[in-house]
């Protein structure tokens, strides 16, 4: 069963609920990111989508440094780019998701991005699959913002912005 935990509240709302992986995660470095651009290569099949998460993360400091719709495109990208995080959508038309991060995580240079599913699903309905995924968590897409993806992938890493 996967653990559940949420981040500390944030003022004026309830902070956005996500789901820690199972030891499959990737235990990274400690982040320490204040006034650091996270970069965030982006995983999603849908333009509109894509621009939207863009739009806000980049609104927020984020640099969204390529969006992929497939998984061989991001696994080129992430190879290239070397983001801070991959945030990867479970549903890629004829793709999954999980299938994408389980390509990233074989990465044999070990210089694997912490990644983060996301999805228009709840987290009811997606725990299970996570916690069998080498993915550091879930959010669900309306929650997205800067600051739950450093809460789910540990806040204070030295790494982000270095890669």
């Amino acid at each position: 069963m996967p653990s559940f935990r949420l981040p500390p509240d944030r003022p004026g709302g309830q902070a956005p609920p996500f789901v820690t992986a199972s030891s499959n995660a990737r235990r990274g470095l400690r982040w320490k990111s204040e006034g650091v651009a996270l970069r965030i290569l982006l995983v999603d099949d849908n333009p509109s989508c894509a621009a939207a998460v863009r739009l806000l993360l980049e609104r927020q400091g984020a640099q969204v440094v390529d969006v992929a719709c497939r998984s061989a495109e991001a696994v080129k990208l992430a190879a290239g780019l070397h983001p801070d995080v991959v945030l990867i959508d479970l549903m890629l038309g004829d793709e999954c998701g999980l299938d994408v991060a389980k390509l990233l995580a074989q990465d044999s240079s070990g210089d694997t991005p912490p990644m983060v599913m996301i999805s228009a699903h709840s987290l009811a309905d997606v725990a299970e699959l996570i916690a069998t995924s080498p993915a550091a968590g879930f959010l669900p897409k309306q929650d997205l913002s800067v600051d739950a993806i450093r809460q789910v992938i540990g806040a204070d890493s030295t790494a982000v912005g270095n890669r």
